[in-house]
């Protein structure tokens, strides 16, 4: 490893300008508020909600499982040119789900003894550790920002220079643990540095993207440019939502409606196969409090109760990203709610005028019917230990996208 500073002892960890090497120094903090605003806002210029110091001090109230925030600020010599942002979750074994324990049933019995006993004798206890480059709530490249004079290569050299030390300091190698870098649209170059440092490269679920074309005013204009079959199909979906109703909640509705709205939200957490991070019961007002213009939460009503709701953020680059939503199960059969919700978060865009909207991960086929296309999402893994080395494999065949079908609703171009 390329390393300049070495690890120090905890009480130095967080002293100010920690020396790199001749030209870059590093700031480390473990709270948000502890950031200063000045130097963090110099590399984010407000062009990122999910590394704003304040949306990051929402994050740290995460509940479920244990979740640690470290924050860096880069200097070349005394002016702030990059910021890093790390999680460390800590997962016990029933985290995985059926699939990732049936998976480590298997290394049971055709690989390492003393992991055999590791699990016998730790069922409940923490089976990983994992320290994240970004964040672990949304999808997405919001794991570190440099300033555009410095180039890639040594932009990605200084990354891995300082999470080798702040890893190391977090002593990562005394539990099973590993590194992950998440969520990049194109491979991190230069490719032999990411390879030398024993990152493996692999893909995750998509994304699931809806460009709104330029001359589409309405979501009917919208649903125009669909072949036959799906303009049907969309009119069904709409035509049974006409009993429910639907309204942006202020801050003050939130707080009105918060329980329900996370009763909502934890029906879908409890649902996912891989259950990480759970939000903080106050999470949507907080958000909204801070965001007012650029969060919305739009909840649907049938007889006067909140059966659904959407979350979404207005982002700087002239898009919609859809955030978290949640809707009655049992009901959702009878309403179509979980389409409806996608098509108002098309139309939410269509109505702001903006390109293209974000629908996030999970039911790719299903949002492919709305017009959406999936693009990879690429993420780099390095185990710490023998035997992280031995779950990396079923940790990242759990983490890649099962086999889906694309749907395409649009008329074929002649």
């Amino acid at each position: 490893m390329f390393t300049f500073c070495k690890p120090v002892s905890s009480k130095k960890r967080f002293l100010p300008f920690r020396v790199l090497n001749d030209d870059f120094s590093f700031s480390l903090y473990e709270k948000a508020d502890a950031i200063p605003e000045k130097d963090w806002e110099a590399i984010t210029k407000g062009d990122s909600v999910f590394l704003e110091k304040n949306y990051l001090k929402i994050v740290e109230t995460c509940e479920h499982t244990k979740l640690t925030s470290r924050y860096v600020i880069l200097y070349h010599k005394t002016k702030p040119c990059g910021i890093i942002y790390f999680q460390i979750v800590d997962f016990k074994a029933s985290v995985f789900g059926e699939l990732l324990e049936n998976q480590v049933e298997s290394i049971k019995s055709t690989r390492l003894n003393l992991f055999e006993k590791y699990i016998d004798s730790n069922k409940d206890e923490v089976l990983l550790r994992l320290f994240t480059c970004g964040n672990n709530l949304v999808s997405g490249e919001y794991g570190y920002l440099f300033d555009k004079k410095i180039a890639d290569e040594k932009a990605h050299t200084l990354l891995l220079n300082i999470i080798d030390v702040v890893s190391k300091e977090e002593k990562l190698a005394r539990t099973i643990s590993a590194i992950l870098l998440k969520d990049f649209h194109s491979p991190l170059k230069p490719k032999e540095l990411f390879e030398d440092e024993k990152y493996s490269e692999f893909f995750v679920e998509p994304n699931l993207i809806v460009d709104i074309p330029e001359n589409v005013d309405s979501l009917e204009s919208y649903i125009a440019l669909f072949s036959k079959k799906y303009r049907n199909r969309a009119k069904s979906i709409f035509k049974s939502f006409t009993e429910i109703e639907s309204k942006q909640l202020n801050t003050d509705e939130i707080k009105l409606h918060e329980k329900q709205l996370y009763k909502l939200y934890e029906g879908i957490f409890e649902k996912a196969k891989f259950k990480l991070i759970k939000l903080p019961k106050n999470y949507f007002s907080s958000v909204k409090s801070i965001y007012e213009t650029k969060f919305n939460v739009k909840a649907f009503f049938y007889k006067g109760e909140i059966v659904a709701f959407a979350s979404c953020f207005k982002m700087p680059d002239n898009s919609l990203e859809a955030h978290y939503i949640g809707f009655d199960y049992e009901l959702n059969q009878e309403f179509n709610l979980y389409q409806n919700i996608l098509y108002s978060m098309i139309d939410e865009a269509i109505k702001n005028k903006l390109s293209k909207v974000n629908l996030g991960r999970t039911a790719a086929e299903i949002k492919t019917t709305v017009g959406a296309k999936a693009e990879n999402l690429i993420c780099y893994i390095k185990p710490q230990n023998t035997i992280s080395k031995i779950i990396q494999k079923p940790f990242i065949s759990f983490l890649q996208p099962a086999e889906w079908i694309p749907r395409n609703p649009f008329k074929e171009e002649a």
